[in-house]
């Protein structure tokens, strides 16, 4: 294999599929991506059997051919050339290594054979649908805040995504939960979703894949089945296996008896909450909210800092009301909020709270509160 290509491209298609490879591994080749070459294309390939991504970058080819080289090693050179660099691959003879040449730099690496590198093939994927890379990107930003880091609750370690029934017909819904807070986002089902299994997509998957679509304006076409879900966009396609588990019954801890609205402007609520935070205790983060006659003050207290105190106005004329929460919670959901007014439904301080953007009733955040 020998090949010339752009520094730029090679090191933005690098940055991609590096990501996938764990800095440890017990399997030498998973440490390694595997580059194809032909047709004018560079293939690039990661996985860490879980999760797989394909790249393909445009590339002057010499000779077509294929190897694998240390990820992680690989990407640190490129990052490492100049701008404008032209980059030479060039595996030679066949006697395991890679050199890498740009300019007066010079780099071998010793590669691995190409048939060690496991299939990345997500098998028979029977549901397929198309989302726009602005559609997807929202659904992920307002849930994954929420997916639990609680190992022994795996199935609560992604986002669960499936169809049902809404208000105004079929919707296709995301959700994540951590046992503290719930954020559920739902959309128009999307043609072909119908009938497609509900599934839970992982949290590495969920990061890596909105890294992947960050910058893109292209639609993105899913596939998936009970087992594995596919993302394609670009040149780029991710492959995942699915957690295997039973997401619980959401719908049972969104509250429906809660009868005290208050509506705040939500960036002036958070940059209250923020403030007043700064002196509650680290672990506990908690600040407490007490309502009345159009006013919210806010309160932290800390045995070793001192106290804090803020009020704003609000939208607020049922009864007296205080209730405690985390505070990063709070800013979490904040930070979700893209209209100016948020709205918190409330039944009393030991009950689920309801958060919902006031201009946009597709997405809806449960709390938890706490004792302060």
């Amino acid at each position: 294999m020998k090949l010339t290509i752009e520094r730029a491209a090679l090191f933005r298609s690098l940055g991609h599929v590096q990501s996938i490879v764990e800095r440890r591994n017990t399997i030498p080749i998973l440490s390694n991506v595997l580059l194809t070459s032909d047709s004018g294309q560079l293939g690039l390939t990661a996985t860490d059997m879980d999760i797989a991504i394909v790249e393909g970058v445009d590339a002057a080819i010499e000779t077509p051919g294929s190897t694998t080289a240390p990820a992680h090693t690989l990407y640190d050179i490129v990052r490492k050339l100049p701008d404008g660099a032209q980059i030479e691959l060039d595996t030679g003879n066949g006697d395991g290594q890679m050199t890498i040449r740009a300019g007066r730099s010079e780099f071998t690496l010793q590669t691995l054979p190409t048939e060690d590198f496991p299939q990345t093939d997500g098998g028979d994927l029977p549901h397929q649908f198309v989302l726009s890379a602005a559609e997807l990107r929202g659904l992920i930003d307002r849930t994954r805040f929420a997916i639990s880091t609680e190992e022994t609750r795996y199935y609560l370690n992604g986002i669960f995504m499936h169809t049902t029934s809404g208000d105004g017909g079929e919707v296709m819904r995301t959700v994540a939960t951590d046992g503290h807070r719930l954020a559920r986002v739902e959309m128009q089902v999307p043609e072909g979703a119908t009938g497609m299994p509900g599934i839970i997509v992982p949290r590495k998957t969920v990061n890596e894949l909105r890294k992947l679509i960050d910058e893109i304006s292209d639609d993105i076409s899913i596939a998936l089945s009970d087992t594995s879900v596919r993302f394609a966009f670009g040149g780029a396609v991710l492959t995942s296996k699915l957690i295997d588990g039973t997401f619980p019954d959401y719908e049972r801890v969104i509250p429906t008896e809660n009868d005290k609205s208050l509506n705040v402007d939500c960036r002036s609520f958070a940059d209250a909450v923020d403030r007043v935070a700064t002196i509650s205790t680290e672990k506990s983060r908690a600040v407490k909210l007490a309502a009345g006659n159009n006013n919210l003050v806010l309160t932290a207290s800390s045995p070793d800092s001192g106290t804090a105190r803020e009020e704003i106005e609000v939208d607020y004329n049922d009864s007296e009301i205080e209730i405690g929460f985390n505070a990063r919670y709070l800013l979490d959901i904040a930070q979700q909020i893209e209209g100016g007014e948020a709205e918190f439904v409330v039944a009393d301080a030991a009950s689920p709270t309801i958060v919902r953007d006031a201009s946009d009733a597709s997405a809806l955040y449960v709390l938890m509160p706490m004792r302060v």
